[in-house]
């Protein structure tokens, strides 16, 4: 059998056996791997490679490419096709070399085999295309813009817009360097308005905001309706404060009162500025599709935030009616009969949030926990928590610190530490909830709980800098034991070099230690990336002692401005005997 005749059945089987593992076993390739980059210009046949004969020693490794194809070992068929890409330098063999490696999101291998795929068809379209889209992927997109006027040049719609993802993060050199690129092709393209699209976005994001809005007057000219560009013209209206910044789209919508994408976008546009205007838009949309449970979450919270609980409600119920966005629904039910002062109603609404994975699921229940404490009943609290602890066991670690914050916000400590003795007792290996009652034990006095429950943590993590500097600090604070603290928070410090927290915690110790000059350099660090009353306590104290009066004051007014009751900065004024009235003149 020729060659090529046999090549062209491994192909073909091997894309027949791919094609049926898809429906039947799980991980397989899907029967055209062809086309997988993101931003694909168009479906684009492959043409017929050229024939010609293959060296008799490559037939073997395709063979087994073929039949690893078959066993889905796909690393094997994948190394055997870039090999015999490269050996071969056949455009078929690249080409499935290409589409291999994008369904194993193989990226480098993928740019690898395309790239020999380009050069040895320069004008193939989806060539062409994919390595566009893994230079973009790269940070590159610059590089890939030639590969998309190649696109374009036959006869397809290159999706130029893709140009601008990262764009952000290139250098001010990459990001004028696209934007020449770009430019440079409008005249070879004069009515492509995705280029004027892109060309406009650029504009934007440099901050050329006439040049953006001239180049999307040209495209309006093209295309009157189109979404991405009608968006762009509000937002350089609004920000131009101009008197009508939804003209264009306004008048798009009455020309094609169906677009309920460009409405959609509309409608958030508005909810910015105006929420009567936002509301009537996603009524149309809601009209328009009745059974969008989106749709009607917007339009409930929209009338909630109007104050109009009786349609927000209403259009809750539908959405729980359809079935959709349940936690949701039941969330926001829960919030407005909280508002109206229904506690129980509210309890049971917020009672059937019930998907862990929702992002209601926690805030559900700390409102319903806290309802209850500032309501007096905190056994209520304690039974509701113990419930949902049973009812949901792979979260009871969560659900022991969330009831603690809220016993922690509500001053109740004896409750709280009864409650983390639990917790720990049940779970002794819990970082977060041996380091809650930690930094309980130290507010009550009970500083040998709180080294204790520190210590089992480093046990566990001897590098966790968060207790290491905890277990520092307080003991640099409350005790005498100044070596032993600054070991423990230079270990901190190593860690975490550049932690505020941390470097105000070496600049104290150093303070205790007598080494007030060396400490003001930590202290100042830590000010300067977290300017905290508590540092400013700490620092002004330290300014103080060095004699350097008026800057302790300015440091002190500071924190006061910040927090004019904070505990720990009132109690070093008044050890110190400075008068917080003197400060504040």
């Amino acid at each position: 059998m020729p060659a090529l005749t046999m090549f062209r059945l491994l192909l073909t089987s091997a894309l027949l056996l791919v094609a049926s593992g898809c429906a039947t076993a799980p991980g397989s390739a899907p029967a055209s791997m062809a086309g997988q980059g993101a931003g694909a210009a168009a479906d684009v046949e492959a043409p017929e490679p050229p024939e010609r004969a293959f060296p008799e020693d490559s037939i073997y490794p395709l063979l087994v490419a073929e039949f690893a194809l078959r066993r889905s070992a796909y690393d094997t068929a994948l190394g055997n096709y870039l090999e015999q890409a490269d050996r071969l330098r056949d455009p078929g063999v690249s080409a499935h070399a290409t589409h291999l490696a994008q369904f194993m999101k193989r990226e480098p291998q993928a740019l690898q085999a395309v790239q020999l795929w380009v050069e040895l068809e320069p004008e193939h379209p989806e060539a062409n295309n994919t390595l566009a889209t893994l230079l973009i992927r790269q940070g590159r997109p610059a590089a890939a813009v030639p590969h998309l006027a190649t696109v374009a040049r036959q006869g397809l719609q290159p999706n130029f817009p893709i140009l601008l993802g990262g764009f952000r993060e290139l250098s001010d050199t990459e990001k004028q360097a696209l934007s020449d690129a770009v430019s440079a092709l409008e005249d070879d393209f004069p009515d492509d308005t995705r280029l004027l699209l892109t060309r406009a976005l650029i504009l934007d994001e440099l901050k050329q905001a006439t040049a953006a809005s001239a180049v999307l007057a040209q495209l309006f000219a093209l295309e009157p309706g189109q979404t991405q560009a009608l968006l762009l013209d509000a937002k350089l209206r609004l920000q131009a404060d101009h008197p009508a910044p939804f003209a264009r789209i306004e008048a798009a919508l009455v020309a094609e009162p169906e677009n309920s994408a460009l409405r959609l976008q509309y409608a958030r546009l508005l909810t910015r500025s105006d929420i009567d205007a936002a509301r009537r838009q996603f009524e149309i949309l809601s009209a328009q599709s009745p059974r969008d449970g989106d749709l009607l979450l917007s339009l409930a919270l929209l009338n909630q935030d109007h104050g109009d609980t009786l349609a927000a409600k209403a259009y809750l119920r539908q959405v729980l009616a359809l079935e959709q966005r349940v936690d949701e629904a039941n969330y926001y039910l829960g919030r407005i009969a909280e508002d109206e002062n229904r506690p129980d109603e509210a309890i049971a609404a917020y009672s059937r949030v019930e998907d862990p994975e929702s992002r209601e699921f926690f805030s559900a229940r700390g409102r319903v926990g806290r309802m209850l404490i500032e309501s007096g009943d905190s056994s209520g609290s304690a039974e509701f928590f113990d419930l949902q602890r049973q009812a949901y066991p792979e979260l009871r670690e969560q659900l022991y610190a969330l009831e603690s914050e809220l016993l922690a916000q509500a001053g109740l400590l004896d409750a709280n530490m009864a409650l983390l003795n639990q917790a720990v007792a049940e779970l002794p290996d819990s970082t977060s909830l041996r380091y809650s009652r930690a930094m309980l034990g130290e507010r009550v006095n009970d500083l040998a709980l709180m080294e204790s429950d520190l210590r089992h943590i480093l046990t566990l993590n001897p590098d966790n800098a968060t207790a290491l500097n905890a277990l520092g600090y307080t003991l640099s604070n409350r005790t005498t034991r100044y070596d032993e603290a600054y070991a423990l928070i230079a270990r901190a410090l190593t860690l975490s070099p550049d932690e505020p927290a941390i470097l105000d915690s070496m600049g104290w110790v150093l303070f205790h230690q007598g080494k007030a000059e060396e400490a003001v350099g930590y202290l100042q660090r830590a000010w300067e990336s977290l300017p905290d009353p508590e540092v400013a306590a700490h620092l002004g104290e330290v300014l103080w002692s060095l004699g350097e009066e008026q800057e302790a004051y300015s440091i002190w007014r500071e924190g006061l401005r910040q927090d004019p009751e904070h505990g720990v900065l009132r109690e070093t004024l008044e050890r110190l005997d400075v008068s917080i009235s003197d400060l504040r003149q």
